[in-house]
């Protein structure tokens, strides 16, 4: 029988071995080659022009009652210091108001508080919710009729 195997792969080998692997053409050209691009050095740009600082003054105020939201900010500058304030209404109550300085020796800055914190009462304390009781009592089934199984240890087989 192995005769017959080997005999038969003999054969099977000899009449795949005479026959080229078929050559495929591409599916698609060769893709053109091209020469790399060549861009020209970008032009070197004109120096920013420098201006003198210039005084400028501006203020603001925002007083919405919808949403509590108190605040103002003025400021302004006479080309080499800048001064101005901002305040607002915190959470509590008082008026926090900042009063800066911001000229050749840094930025100076003062903070005031006005009016006396005003903090919402505490939550009243809840007492515990009653414990569950069930809206009607448990189902009472019969015990069953039938004997308890016994069980017996299955047998011990030492190897």
């Amino acid at each position: 029988m192995a005769a017959k195997l080997i005999i038969f792969s003999a054969c099977v080998a000899a009449a795949l071995s005479q026959y080229a692997a078929p050559a495929y053409k591409p599916a698609y050209p060769a893709a053109p080659a091209y020469p790399a691009p060549a861009y020209a050095a970008p032009k070197a740009y004109a120096p920013e022009p420098s201006y003198p600082p210039a005084p400028y003054s501006f203020e603001y105020s925002v007083n919405d009652p919808s949403t509590y939201d108190v605040k103002s900010q003025s400021e302004y500058s006479d080309g080499k210091t800048v001064k101005g304030y901002y305040s607002l209404v915190e959470s509590d109550g008082t008026k926090r108001i900042v009063e800066y300085t911001a000229d050749d020796y840094g930025f100076n800055a003062e903070v005031k508080k006005e009016g006396t914190p005003a903090y919402a009462p505490a939550a009243p304390a809840y007492k515990a919710a009653p414990a569950y009781k069930p809206a009607y009592p448990a189902p009472a089934y019969p015990a069953p009729a039938y004997p308890a199984p016994a069980y017996k240890p299955a047998p011990y087989k030492a190897y």
